[in-house]
């Protein structure tokens, strides 16, 4: 009961440093049905592919024990001689089939999963001992489940094997008196439509476990309100998430300034090192600060002025003044009224001039 009241308090997603933290501990979705879609792919390609020159090898090196054994000689060292060519014969046979399906194996891991190294599942746990614990996990949901799967997928290839085989009984109530040339293309023919159905029946197997599978695992990652709070305060806490709090809020206001600068009736400039944007219409109490900056941000603030036909002035004493003086959106002080009336008057004569003209 507690277990079930755990999981429906658990009603938000899991946050990204959740997942992170869970991925650490190698705790990631995966799907058993896709590493055995990839076998079951590399399987086919041994049988049709590749076997087909390796039963060649097979009949010419096992010809002579399976028709004719009785004119092997069972000397020491001609017995030596004969496993040493039936290793040889063997080896060279499984070799490449063996890579693919080792390769098949990571294939199916790293397509559902990038490779984590976790100590998480090599430290000793009382409940990987415990009989009740086991007891637990063997009749635990999850294994219903995987059961259910299994039978699934076991019917599904037993009738699909069967509707392959059952039209070819004669053929192979006749198979034991063919020869070993016959023989193994005939079986090799077999699989190979075996596997074909098993493959399009593990396809659609395995797309819908995978489904299920990172759908469970994001179940499982939910989290309560409360963990949710927790998190965020323990988030707060960091040094190195404040920092980058800090910096994307200052980003975020950067921009908010910068969108003002059109709004501007003057920049006032340094002209280099200081610019200082001030929005000034008819009823205004008093100019305000929209934007200021220095150095590389009063560059950006003279460029958007001038892409936005801003009036820039050059008044370096008054543009140090108003820049230390003054905050964002907030009027100038009193002290500076006459000096920037005289800017303001001067671009609002220019404007004028230069609308008349």
């Amino acid at each position: 009961m507690a277990d079930q009241a755990d999981d429906s308090e658990k009603t938000e997603e899991a946050t990204s440093k959740k997942l992170e933290d869970a991925r650490k501990k190698g705790d990631m979705p995966k799907s058993q049905e896709v590493n055995t879609w990839f076998i079951m792919i590399a399987t086919a390609l041994v049988i049709g592919i590749v076997s087909t020159g390796a039963s060649g090898d097979f009949a010419r090196a096992f010809t002579v024990f399976l028709s004719d054994p009785h004119d092997i000689a069972v000397d020491q060292n001609n017995l030596m001689f004969v496993w040493e060519q039936i290793g040889i014969a063997v080896l060279k046979i499984l070799a490449i089939p063996m890579m693919l399906l080792m390769g098949a194996g990571v294939a199916g891991n790293l397509v559902q999963n990038m490779p984590v190294f976790s100590t998480e599942n090599m430290k000793p746990k009382l409940s990987k001992i415990s009989p009740m614990a086991g007891l637990k996990r063997l009749f635990s949901p999850k294994s219903l489940m995987n059961f259910t799967k299994g039978l699934v997928k076991l019917s599904l290839v037993s009738v699909a094997t069967f509707l392959i085989v059952w039209p070819m009984r004669d053929q192979l109530l006749i198979m034991m008196t063919m020869d070993v040339g016959m023989l193994l293309p005939f079986v090799q023919s077999i699989a190979i439509k075996i596997l074909a159905m098993v493959v399009a029946i593990m396809t659609v197997l395995a797309a819908a476990d995978y489904v299920f599978e990172v759908a469970q695992w994001n179940k499982k990652q939910r989290m309560t309100v409360q963990e949710v709070k927790d998190e965020y305060k323990q988030m707060e806490g960091d040094p190195t998430v404040k920092a980058k709090l800090r910096a994307l809020r200052m980003e975020r206001g950067r921009q908010r300034m910068m969108s003002r600068v059109p709004d501007a009736a003057v920049i006032i400039t340094n002209p280099t090192h200081y610019a200082v944007a001030l929005e000034y219409k008819q009823g205004m109490g008093a100019p305000v600060c929209v934007a200021k900056g220095m150095d590389a941000i009063a560059l950006k603030i003279r460029e958007i002025g001038s892409e936005h036909d801003v009036p820039i002035v050059e008044s370096p004493p008054l543009a140090r003044a108003l820049y230390a003086s003054v905050e964002l959106e907030e009027s100038i002080p009193p002290e500076h009224y006459k000096a920037v009336a005289e800017v303001v008057g001067y671009v609002m004569r220019l404007k004028s001039k230069m609308s008349r003209s």
